[in-house]
């Protein structure tokens, strides 16, 4: 039985939509670890610690409580306030993105993540979920697309969301996270060995569930397994 999803891949790549699609048909429970990172950034502006600091950040993740919130939203709370739209921000994308770097940061954060997925029944979210954070997850994604396409996805949440951005920028932007996700020396963003690659550049949002929903059939009646 399939009880813990582990979602990754690169930023833009559809896996947050998708997974939270996945769990609600499921009516499994969500978590986006992007958001916590996210979250840990808004934390470090909001309390201007600097972010090339990384001691002072390591602190501040210990000292700050990151929830899961219960409304079944997928959103987490930091230290009780719920955050939204405010972690949407570019400037808080790339502050989670240099937090993110920090190997204390990610060790504290790692530790809370599986302490949430312990109850089972969840869709987790990430670029280290299927490496590091849950190694013996029921069934692994790994969801990818070009990164042209990814930062067209980017650029177009970031006009809905009112904001103003050239799209060569949101590309540039995108290549240098992939960069450093990709290299950094701890938990590197890539493929678990195990995990199914799913490429969305030509799928829509229905398709790309659907193909996961038939994976988990697949598992249960004993079928193909592995990429």
């Amino acid at each position: 039985m399939v009880s813990v999803i582990a979602m990754d891949g690169p930023v833009a790549s559809g896996k947050t939509v998708v997974g939270r699609e996945v769990a609600r048909r499921l009516g499994f429970r969500y978590l986006d670890t992007g958001l916590m990172y996210r979250a840990m950034g808004w934390q470090a502006v909001n309390k201007r610690v600097p972010l090339d600091d990384a001691f002072a950040l390591a602190r501040l993740v210990v000292e700050t409580e990151i929830l899961l919130a219960e409304d079944g939203s997928g959103r987490v709370t930091v230290d009780g306030q719920p955050l939204g739209a405010e972690l949407e921000h570019p400037d808080i994308s790339r502050s989670a993105s240099l937090v993110a770097t920090v190997p204390e940061v990610r060790q504290a954060m790692v530790a809370q993540q599986r302490v949430i997925a312990a109850e089972g029944r969840i869709v987790m979210v990430g670029r280290d979920i299927g490496t590091v954070v849950l190694t013996d997850a029921d069934l692994k994604i790994y969801i990818t697309a070009s990164v042209r396409v990814r930062a067209r996805r980017r650029w177009r949440e970031i006009q809905a969301a009112g904001q103003e951005m050239d799209f060569e920028q949101v590309l540039r932007d995108t290549e240098a996270r992939d960069h450093r996700d990709s290299t950094r020396a701890d938990s590197p963003l890539r493929a678990a060995v195990d995990a199914v690659t799913l490429d969305t550049g030509e799928m829509d949002i229905e398709a790309s569930v659907q193909a996961i929903l038939e994976l988990m059939d697949e598992r249960k009646t004993g079928g193909p397994e592995g990429p």
